[in-house]
């Protein structure tokens, strides 16, 4: 069972819509529904509350149409509170200029949240890192990189946190982030789409998950890897009956929302939900000065 994922932070959709297009979903002509998104936007956090998570919300910007997908805003990976340092996150540089002014509101909600901050490159100019390509997952932090994220921002994020990073190389167009691609469950399982990767990054992301449930190509675009995860329940977008088989065999119980308007702007249940209690020494550990392991 995961010890992570019992806190999340989320960005009330006062003001999503397609204003741009940078993923193959985005369609200027296939506006989302105000107030359905809205109401499946509430119905997401109830179902997640009642799962026994807490939810804290952030006011979206105006000019910030994309913000609703919270999980992009920065990585939060945080020190035992045995070593005395607070709560902290990496704020996310975004490769794409529309979506950068996401950023300053939330250093400004994590910062009067109590969080210590830092940037993948000085003060959020160098290498790009969008949080959506980060997950702790057994004996490191991996990391997608290609479409949003860079190679550079490898270093910059295992030296900063003292932790292993796995770098897996992204080419599918559909699954620009790794949170569409590779879903933790527990300690040694996770949903995983190889199609998302070069050759060498798939046969190295077979490699670090003991008990993969592999997704097809066809899958993995329902968005079903785009899940949350708290206990033993699934909260997900969509459930193809194969993964809906094998999940359930493991002993998990499966909740489906419907977020079907977010699809609209390239996103779904993980994108619009960020984890703020994954623990430096619980959920990674500790490597002094970092470490990247590339594929």
């Amino acid at each position: 069972m995961l010890e992570w994922g019992r806190r999340y932070l989320m960005v009330e959709p006062n003001h999503f819509r397609v204003d741009y297009a940078i993923n193959p979903y985005m369609d200027l002509h296939d506006q989302p529904d105000h107030v359905h998104a809205r109401e499946q936007w509430l119905d997401l956090v109830e179902v997640i509350r009642a799962a026994g998570a807490g939810v804290e919300v952030l006011e979206q910007r105006p000019d910030a149409p994309d913000m609703v997908y919270a999980m992009n805003l920065g990585l939060v990976v945080n020190p035992l509170a045995s070593s005395g340092r607070g709560e902290h996150v990496v704020l996310s540089h975004m490769r794409y200029a529309e979506r950068r002014v996401e950023t300053p509101t939330a250093a400004s909600w994590f910062s009067d949240a109590g969080f210590s901050r830092s940037w993948v490159g000085r003060d959020g100019v160098g290498a790009h890192f969008e949080a959506g390509d980060a997950f702790a997952f057994r004996d490191a932090l991996v990391v997608g990189y290609g479409p949003r994220t860079e190679e550079l921002g490898l270093k910059h994020l295992a030296v900063e946190l003292d932790v292993r990073v796995r770098g897996l190389r992204i080419t599918h167009p559909g699954m620009y982030h790794l949170d569409l691609a590779f879903c933790p469950l527990d300690e040694t399982r996770a949903m995983l789409c190889p199609a998302a990767f070069d050759a060498a990054s798939a046969s190295a992301a077979l490699a670090m998950v003991p008990d993969p449930l592999l997704l097809t190509e066809e899958e993995a675009l329902t968005f079903c890897a785009n899940s949350v995860v708290i206990g033993q329940q699934i909260i997900m977008p969509a459930c193809p009956d194969r993964v809906r088989a094998q999940l359930e065999e493991w002993g998990f119980q499966i909740v489906l929302v419907d977020v079907s308007e977010f699809h609209k702007g390239g996103g779904s249940i993980r994108c619009m939900t960020n984890p703020l209690d994954v623990l430096v020494g619980r959920d990674l550990p500790e490597v002094l000065g970092g470490q990247v392991v590339i594929a």
